[in-house]
């Protein structure tokens, strides 16, 4: 059963921690995801395997935490994650962000770098609301959004739609991190697939491209798609957090 921690903006964090050895790691779910997912699961399952001291929790407006999703945006999850390593780990932690989780990782070690050992991400979406959503818009879709305060996109992984709110819009524009410098100053792993439709590869070379730091990779998987969860990607990704830790 998930334990709950209140944040200081009032919001309640569904989290599962595993004990173990330090540093420990942290997993950061997608956009409408949550820590059930297979990833997720995973590595809680590999921490247990290992003895590596491991959190997990949902976002605010995701999965058992408190709030509605179409009230949420990326500050709200940050301000979740933050609160979640301050008042559940200890000293710093290998961070491992899935998709918008990927861009949480990049705000956090932003914010307080001192807590961050390493970082490893799983087609990280830095900046999504503004340039794939905003910029992916039609003049309709942007009036309708200011109009309305909302609009439905239509989504693969679930049958109802992603609810895309102004607010989602206009407060990510405070939170981008490849407009200005991104360092990034511990071991870093991209884990990218190829065939990724909803985060293309051009968005792992950006990134890339942009983050300054002394233990810098990306790895393309060629046909790996946005959920990345086949099972040599899983063994993938329990690689690159090894090394990551081997290297902080």
């Amino acid at each position: 059963m998930p334990e709950f921690l209140t944040t200081p903006q009032g919001r309640s964090i569904a989290f599962d921690r595993v004990p173990g050895a330090g540093p420990g790691v942290v997993f950061l779910h997608g956009l409408k995801s949550d820590m059930e997912g297979t990833k997720a699961v995973f590595l809680r399952d590999w921490a247990l395997r290992t003895g590596r001291a491991f959190l997990r929790f949902d976002c605010s407006g995701h999965g058992l935490s408190s709030g509605r999703f179409d009230e949420g945006a990326i500050g709200d999850w940050f301000e979740d994650a933050l609160a979640a390593i301050q008042a559940l780990t200890q000293g710093p932690q290998v961070l491992v962000g899935s998709s918008m989780g990927g861009w949480l990782t990049l705000l956090l070690a932003r914010a307080v770098p001192e807590r961050v050992a390493g970082l490893v991400t799983i087609a990280a979406a830095p900046d999504f609301t503004e340039d794939s959503m905003w910029a992916g818009f039609s003049e309709d879709q942007r009036a309708a959004l200011v109009r309305e305060g909302r609009v439905e996109l239509p989504s693969e992984y679930s049958a109802e739609p992603y609810v895309i709110t102004r607010r989602l819009i206009e407060e990510g524009r405070g939170r981008l991190v490849l407009r200005t410098p991104l360092a990034l100053p511990f071991p870093v792993r991209f884990l990218q697939g190829t065939a990724d439709v909803d985060v293309p590869p051009a968005v792992a070379l950006r990134l890339l491209d942009h983050a300054t730091g002394p233990d810098m990779q990306l790895t393309l998987v060629k046909g790996a798609d946005h959920r990345f969860s086949t099972a040599d990607c899983l063994a993938l990704i329990a690689a690159s957090v090894e090394e990551v830790l081997a290297r902080a």
